[in-house]
């Protein structure tokens, strides 16, 4: 199956971060853009997170609904930050 067509609990797949710290990052900016995400947890990293506060051991899928995907795109590229800090 196509990784951009994969659907959990009504939301298509977007991206995998790496840990929660990721995952609450994109999360975050998702929302601020007003587009509801879900992650699914992989393996027992949902109880890691849940035990030890945090997830560093497995990937997590982040998902948005269907008619938010393109937008939800734009919104996680990365943005080089040395153009921000170019000395004269």
């Amino acid at each position: 199956m196509d990784m951009d067509n994969r659907q959990w609990r009504y939301g298509v797949y977007l991206t995998t971060v790496n840990n929660s710290l990721e995952a609450d990052i994109l999360e975050s900016k998702l929302r601020a853009e007003d587009i509801p995400c879900l992650k699914k947890y992989k393996g027992a990293s949902n109880f890691m997170e849940i035990v030890l506060g945090s997830n560093t051991t497995q990937a997590i899928e982040i998902y948005v609904p269907e008619s938010t995907l393109e937008k939800a795109k734009e919104v996680i590229v990365p943005v080089p930050i040395e153009d921000d800090f170019i000395e004269d």
